[in-house]
């Protein structure tokens, strides 16, 4: 029956697609109207630039407030996102699917030749559309690529407050629950804190939008990064105190390396001359940063997001290995991704990139090739 239960989930109900349509079109909306700061993208290699609108965290506050109110009217219920956990994941994939096939039609009919627009064709229909052809498609003035991953943080936060409060429903709301909602809730909100920061990222910059971040935006993020809270809800685990204060240091140590990494590149790509640490930027061939965390390893990022995804699944002990499913995805995603940069970094940048390579030899870890 259990089985059976989960299977008829699966089909999405029409409450469940107009929960993720209104969810999207208020993004579309807020997006769109709510004043934010104007943050220049990346010099594209036609020469043109995008601009952001960064109104992220003020989209994301005034949603919650929004259905804060709605919940206190009583005209929805703070568990409905959990409730529709399964009916919800089965109307986003297939949404993403949707999505994806339409951009690469309307890729393959561009005839632009800016470097936002133009398509990138192999001929190979799966390649094509499982990476995209297009590197920042718009739809009614709406950067899809920055809008989608917005949606995807916004909605693992969304997942995880009504979580929650099926947690304390149970009554299950114990160290562990408040640990690994602390953790996230502090992640997502100062993702959208330093949303500028995501305008320099590889995803913004160099990768094109097909199915595999459609899917990796809408569906990956909210529906596997919250797959520690859903596994709380029906596991409880009480954690010693000195676990507790490990788990926090995880944390800690990961949001340090993490966000002190990617400030320090996003401030050198805007200013080349901002001190590092206190001290001038070592720079190598003029384009490439060898000082601070980037002269310690070259994706030490990668290191600081690995953290914190442990960090995440610490909280529910060592019982079972499906909460850590996000963690060893992430090393597997970022090894992956990380031979992928240094194969386009070394095209692009060739003897410069040797050079760094040589001054900083390590890869991710310190120490570890």
């Amino acid at each position: 029956m259990e089985v059976e239960a989960i299977l008829a989930g699966l089909i999405p109900s029409w409450s469940s697609v107009v929960l993720l349509s209104c969810y999207l079109g208020y993004l579309a909306v807020a997006g769109s109207v709510l004043p934010g700061k104007i943050v220049p993208g990346a010099l594209l290699s036609d020469g043109s630039r995008l601009h952001y609108r960064c109104n992220g965290l003020a989209s994301l506050l005034l949603l919650v407030a929004l259905l804060e109110i709605g919940i206190y009217m009583k005209l929805m219920s703070a568990v409905v996102i959990a409730d529709k956990g399964l009916e919800l994941l089965s109307a986003t994939f297939i949404f993403s699917l949707f999505v994806s096939l339409v951009l690469y039609a309307a890729g393959l009919k561009s005839r632009s030749q800016s470097s936002s627009l133009k398509p990138h064709v192999t001929g190979d229909f799966i390649h094509d559309w499982w990476f995209g052809v297009q590197l920042n498609p718009h739809f009614l003035g709406i950067d899809l690529k920055f809008f989608f991953v917005r949606a995807g943080m916004m909605g693992w936060l969304l997942i995880n407050l009504s979580l929650l409060a099926k947690n304390y429903e149970a009554g299950t709301a114990n160290l562990s629950v408040i640990l690994y909602q602390l953790f996230c809730t502090l992640y997502v909100l100062d993702y959208f804190f330093y949303e500028e920061f995501m305008t320099s990222t590889w995803d913004i910059i160099a990768e094109k939008l097909g199915f595999m971040l459609v899917f990796g935006d809408l569906v990956f993020i909210p529906f596997t990064f919250s797959i520690q809270g859903w596994w709380l809800l029906k596991n409880k685990v009480e954690l010693t105190k000195v676990a507790a204060v490990a788990n926090c240091l995880v944390f800690l140590v990961g949001y340090r390396v993490f966000r002190g990494a990617n400030k320090q590149k996003h401030i050198f790509k805007k200013d080349p001359k901002a001190p590092i640490w206190g001290k001038a930027p070592k720079v190598i061939g003029g384009k490439l940063l060898a000082s601070g965390y980037w002269g310690i390893a070259r994706h030490c990022n990668y290191l600081g997001d690995l953290l914190l995804a442990l960090s995440f699944s610490l909280p529910c002990g060592i019982s079972s290995a499906i909460p850590y499913f996000y963690p060893t995805y992430l090393l597997i995603l970022l090894i992956w991704r990380e031979r992928r940069d240094e194969a386009r970094c070394s095209q692009k940048y060739k003897e410069i990139w040797a050079e760094y390579c040589q001054l900083v030899p390590w890869r991710i870890l310190p120490y570890v090739y």
